[in-house]
């Protein structure tokens, strides 16, 4: 077979570059017609993983290093996921640094630093910090460049691809599965460019690609949009569901400024169109989306933002040139940069015309080229219309860093998507489990200063409960919740029995996937999977049978906290 769709990770130098190809950014969904002719050829392995993502890398990292051999697909040609190819700098809790996620999450984070300081010419004071922040961004203690994660991702990935335990398949897309007695048998997967189709079999497989794909591939139940009150008795759950109400999904952008250079893009065909335009929503939007005021997430009232690309401290105002920093350029030696790099992922880029959920191809790409519009024409009002602290509009220096993102127009390769299919568990998070006013409802006062301990929790997260704008008008949903567990419970289908979710896909709901679907819970929710998969067989017994076997339940717990998993809240 072609080489190239097995090992696209290579050229990775001591010096710190990544040279990977790139396909186009216009064929994130596209499949060839010439897929439909090709001859499949047989691959097998104990785990296939499809998507690469931090929940399927996770995966993959834990079943390796236990012995087993597995096969990694991945859509584009960037593994990583979120935190690489969709170029969302990590979203994790406050207390990252030393716990709530699992020792190879923090693994992760401590080799980005090193590589920063083994390659990068840091400062002697940059050098000197133990928790570098390469961008100083205000969202992350740790903002860097996609590309150096994928290095580092690359770096843990590359024993198992070298003595063949690991297959690693990118550009590769999942057409179809066949199934019987509630069993994967095998699934099909072709290249992006339809020379390639390979028919997968394996023992299990994981579904960590960005959407849920292989759900209904497989004919495994599952759920989309907004469930109602009546459905999980959620305090913030509508009254009626709405299968098809997802979250914004975003295309995220990079770009950085040259003083004194014009750099001003060719003004878009839709700017007009976007500049108009004012979303809506329930409750309001607070104007134009095309501004610096938006709703505030917590309260919905109109809440100025700043935007200055020199980085400057605006009293009262969040600069949004700071917020997702990937490269603060004075904490390398003078010159070495230019200027600052920052990822545009703000609420002025957050796509709410459109669900990229349940959709064909063609559908799908129509709607990522529209997001890409309204980033241009972003982007083109940032350079010549945003209003300057100085009393003037617009940054013509601004200029779209398209080797960031490693495509040519400098957006990401893949949206950042927030909401995907969610499989029908064995068990379902409620907002009555984790959310902090609920759980004072069902739980009492003194309950409700703390998430639902679950009994079978095979690891730990946190973040706020954060529904960004849905594409049938829902404003921001953004309320407080709890120091959570992962319950085994939510990774196991209610029927299929070797299928498994590794990202978003897990049994949460509309309302409980606003925290379950960050950076460091989806690599916990993959290694869990993973390890899963390795505990069942060294047992010769099943995953379902481990949740529901109280003593092999505590065995499996015991057997993932040696291996650095977190299933309790310590001090909290």
């Amino acid at each position: 077979m072609n080489r190239r769709n097995f090992l696209h990770l290579a050229a990775l130098t001591s010096a710190g570059s990544v040279s990977l190809p790139f396909t186009s950014t216009h064929a994130i969904g596209r499949e060839s017609a010439n897929m439909r002719s090709a001859a499949a050829r047989e691959l097998n392995t104990e785990v296939c993983i499809l998507g690469a993502g931090l929940g399927g890398l996770a995966t993959a990292l834990a079943v390796c290093r236990n012995g087993m051999r597995a096969i990694l697909t991945e859509q584009t040609n960037w593994i990583g996921g979120q935190i690489t190819q969709q170029g969302v700098p990590p979203d994790e809790h406050q207390w990252i640094e030393t716990h709530g996620a699992p020792a190879s999450y923090r693994q992760y984070r401590n080799r980005v630093r090193a590589y920063y300081k083994n390659n990068y010419p840091l400062t002697e004071s940059a050098k000197a910090r133990s928790n570098l922040n390469p961008g100083n961004g205000s969202v992350s203690k740790i903002c860097h460049e996609p590309q150096v994660g994928i290095a580092v991702l690359t770096e843990m990935l590359l024993p198992y691809l070298s003595s063949g335990q690991l297959t690693l398949l990118l550009e590769f897309k999942a057409r179809k599965a066949d199934t019987a007695a509630d069993q994967v048998k095998n699934v099909e997967v072709a290249s992006m460019d339809g020379s390639q189709v390979y028919d997968i079999q394996a023992k299990y497989f994981v579904d960590a690609t960005e959407c849920g794909d292989l759900l209904p591939l497989t004919g495994t139940e599952y759920v989309t949009g907004t469930e109602s009150k009546k459905d999980t008795g959620e305090l913030h759950a509508p009254p009626v569901p709405r299968p098809q109400n997802n979250q914004a999904f975003t295309l995220c952008f990079a770009m950085d400024y040259q003083e004194g250079i014009d750099n001003t893009i060719d003004k878009p065909s839709t700017f007009e169109k976007w500049k108009k335009y004012v979303p809506k929503l329930t409750p309001n939007w607070s104007g134009p989306l095309l501004d610096l005021s938006y709703s505030n997430p917590r309260d919905l009232k109109p809440k100025e933002l700043g935007f200055d690309p020199r980085g400057n401290h605006l009293p009262g105002r969040l600069n949004l040139w700071n917020y997702r920093r990937l490269i603060h350029k004075d904490n390398f030696r003078p010159g070495f940069y230019q200027s600052d790099i920052t990822i545009v992922n703000w609420p002025q880029n957050d796509y709410m015309l459109g669900n990229l959920i349940d959709v064909s191809d063609k559908e799908f790409d129509a709607t990522v080229n529209n997001a890409r519009e309204l980033n241009r024409s972003f982007f083109y009002w940032l350079q010549t219309q945003v209003p300057r602290a100085d009393g003037g509009q617009g940054w013509k220096g601004l200029r779209l860093r398209g080797d960031v993102l490693g495509t040519h127009d400098g957006m990401a390769k893949y949206p950042y998507i927030r909401e995907a299919r969610r499989i029908k568990a064995e068990f379902t998070v409620l907002e009555e489990h984790v959310g902090a006013q609920n759980r004072i409802l069902v739980a009492g006062e003194k309950e409700g200063q703390r998430a639902a301990s679950f009994k079978d929790a095979v690891g730990v997260g946190y973040y706020h409960i954060d529904l960004h704008p849905s594409n049938e008008g829902d404003n921001y949903i953004d309320f407080a919740s709890l120091p959570f567990q992962i319950p085994l419970g939510a990774l196991i289908p209610q029927r299929m029995n070797n299928l498994f979710p590794a990202n978003k896909n897990i049994g949460t709901t509309h309302i409980t996937n606003g925290c379950y679907r960050l950076h460091p819970v989806e690599w916990s929710i993959g290694e869990a999977v993973g390890l899963l998969l390795v505990f069942a067989e060294r047992n010769q017994t099943t995953p379902r049978q481990i949740r529901n076997d109280q003593r092999k339940l505590v065995d499996f717990q015991s057997f993932i906290q040696k291996q650095g998993i977190e299933i309790v809240w310590n001090g909290i």
